[in-house]
């Protein structure tokens, strides 16, 4: 038992000493590297920067390249063109509590108001100091200054705006200014390249790029008259007013818009559709668009069958404005516009944006679709401020009850003519097509109706899953409806 322990003891012995010299050569190496001895550098600079290091990757491929090199070029050119714009404006402070008290001026000799400050963008179109930008940048301005990529602050005037477009014009007094080179936004391409250079958030001059998500964007709500190009090239508050661009750097389009609510989907107006915009109010301070005195709605698919058209497309008059360029060229109503100097009606807001760019007082040719036929017919577009515009009221008070027919309906005599809507059930086919309590019938199947007989006629004359067209006038609109009777 004691040799056994003596043995244990002398192992014991042995693996301490070799822990020790573990020990010790492992404090010799963390001293030895500690240092100052040492040769290895602080850091790595590029051999591309005249230092001892090899970029991580040699091997960039040349397209990559060139596209980097085309990006700059494209902030160095254009960059210079592009203005930033601050703007103050002052704004009636509205007191709820206060402001239908008959006291309130008593205590308040003059409006509340609050100066609100905004910022904006805006490109250069002419060397002597006229300026693009939206409208709603500078509306209602007190005072505008803008400020070039130089530095230097201009004070700036107004030209004109228009609220439709969004579009406005102002001006510097300045002379041999960068100008901006307009593209051609008739011929993008989704998957262009799209570039926006603004003021994002105050940030002056920033770029972004992205591509062409989609052309001719329209009911998107935002203006009247819509022909949005769609980009995920980063719009945020700021850019408004600035310039999109190619990636030749031409002026594409004039950042206007973004979806709050969705990420990289940002509106331009097209420079095709600004141009005449703004080209009008450089020369006379204000707008005119071509007018033709219809009033129109889409057409739906029922409504397609009803009158025998092959696809859901071009624009249904449902009202023909009496003294207007359309009733003098024989145009009626239930024509659907299928085509408007040769280009092909998509729906009612792409017919309203040819014909206000047409212009005023030039002549146009339209085809209309009646009667199973494709008609063309010429007029001589006029002044959306100047027509005459005839609105037709209509009496919707009427209040008697009766039986209800096919449709839902409790109808009566209108003192205008036609069969006056005085009831309309609960879940009928009438509810769901969105025929009111107040509308006034005035005709079924393209056919005139004088009075609540004439329609209830017409009405008992339709069999079972028989598909039926009403005109309905309601208060100054005239609307066509395609409903089914079950």
């Amino acid at each position: 038992m004691r040799a056994v322990s003596g043995t244990h003891t002398a192992m014991n012995a042995i693996r301490r000493a070799v822990y020790a010299v573990i020990v010790c050569l492992v404090v010799f190496s963390c001293l030895a590297g500690c240092s100052g001895t040492s040769d290895s550098p602080l850091f790595f600079e590029s051999k591309r920067k005249a230092g001892e290091a090899d970029a991580p990757v040699k091997d960039v491929p040349a397209d990559l390249l060139s596209t980097q090199k085309a990006f700059s070029a494209v902030a160095k050119k254009v960059t210079p063109c592009v203005v930033n714009i601050s703007t103050i404006s002052k704004k009636k402070i509205v007191q709820p509590f206060f402001e239908m008290n008959p006291f309130f001026d008593d205590f308040f000799s003059a409006p509340q108001t609050r100066r609100d400050k905004s910022l904006g963008s805006g490109f250069i179109i002419s060397r002597d100091g006229y300026i693009v930008t939206n409208d709603h940048v500078v509306r209602d301005a007190e005072s505008i200054q803008v400020k070039l990529s130089n530095d230097k602050v201009y004070d700036a005037k107004v030209v004109g705006g228009d609220q439709k477009t969004d579009i406005a014009v102002i001006r510097i007094q300045a002379v041999d200014l960068p100008v901006a080179v307009l593209g051609d936004s008739e011929k993008l391409e989704v998957g262009q390249w799209a570039i926006a250079i603004g003021n994002p958030f105050g940030l002056e001059r920033s770029m972004t790029v992205g591509v062409v998500s989609a052309t001719g964007r329209s009911n998107v709500g935002i203006e009247t008259y819509e022909n949005f190009i769609q980009t995920d090239a980063s719009i945020n508050p700021g850019n408004s007013g600035g310039p999109l661009l190619n990636i030749n750097g031409e002026v594409i389009g004039i950042n206007t818009a973004i979806v709050a609510a969705g990420q990289g989907i940002g509106f331009a107006i097209p420079i095709a559709m600004a141009k005449p915009i703004f080209t009008q109010i450089v020369q006379k301070g204000s707008v005119s668009r071509g007018y033709m005195g219809v009033t129109i709605q889409p057409i739906t698919e029922d409504l397609a069958q009803s009158f025998g058209l092959k696809q859901a497309r071009g624009a249904l008059v449902n009202d023909v404005l009496k003294g207007g360029p359309a009733e003098k060229a024989g145009v009626r109503q239930g024509d659907v516009i299928i085509t408007f100097n040769g280009s092909e009606v998509k729906d009612p807001s792409h017919l309203q944006r040819l014909v206000a760019e047409h212009g005023v007082g030039k002549a146009a040719r339209v085809t209309v679709f009646r009667d199973g036929k494709a008609i063309d017919l010429g007029m001589t577009l006029a002044s959306e401020d100047s027509t005459p515009r005839q609105r037709r009221e209509s009496d919707g008070s009427g209040e008697k009850s009766g039986q209800v027919d096919p449709l839902g309906l409790v109808v009566d005599d209108s003192e205008q003519g036609g069969a006056l809507v005085v009831e309309v059930g609960r879940g009928s086919v009438a509810a769901e097509a969105g025929i009111r309590r107040g509308d006034v019938i005035v005709s079924v199947n393209r056919k005139k109706v004088l009075n609540s007989g004439e329609y209830k006629r017409s009405i008992q004359q339709s069999g079972r899953n028989t598909s039926l067209t009403l005109l309905v006038r309601r208060g100054d609109a005239s609307i066509y409806f395609a409903l089914r009777i079950k």
